[in-house]
């Protein structure tokens, strides 16, 4: 049986500033891929495709902070993908793509963010009571 939890405001808050950060970054990407392509020396694929999985993941953490209870592995399932995605990225700069020292500052800053949303999260999580069974 899944176990439920009750968000703590914490959690809604942290989950909320990934979905607004998400959002900013995912329409900056999707919209912009040209010209940061052009200053970061990045694919503007990467740029375009990052920034619609960036805008999707926004519409489902907006969501997810309106639902009165969340399994807590789906939270658990967010903190992870939050990390995998700011690992993966410092992962891409030694040979898997070659951006300039601007580019890859923006890559590092994006990762740094998102780790410290995965760990805001994470503390979030902590906090949350578990949901009565009915």
């Amino acid at each position: 049986m899944t176990r439920m939890i009750i968000p703590s405001a914490f959690l809604r808050r942290a989950l909320l500033l990934d979905a607004v950060s998400c959002a900013a970054l995912g329409l900056l990407l999707a919209v912009g891929a040209a010209p940061l392509g052009w200053w970061f020396h990045l694919p503007l694929p990467l740029l375009r495709e990052a920034g619609l999985v960036l805008l999707a993941f926004a519409a489902f953490l907006a969501w997810t902070c309106t639902r009165p209870q969340l399994p807590r592995l789906l939270v658990l399932g967010i903190v992870a993908g939050n990390a995998l995605w700011a690992l993966d990225s410092v992962l891409l700069l030694p040979g898997w793509i070659a951006p300039n020292g601007l580019g890859a500052c923006f890559i590092l800053v994006q990762a740094i963010a998102t780790a410290l949303i995965a760990e805001l999260e994470y503390v979030g999580l902590k906090r949350c009571a578990t949901a009565a069974m009915a």
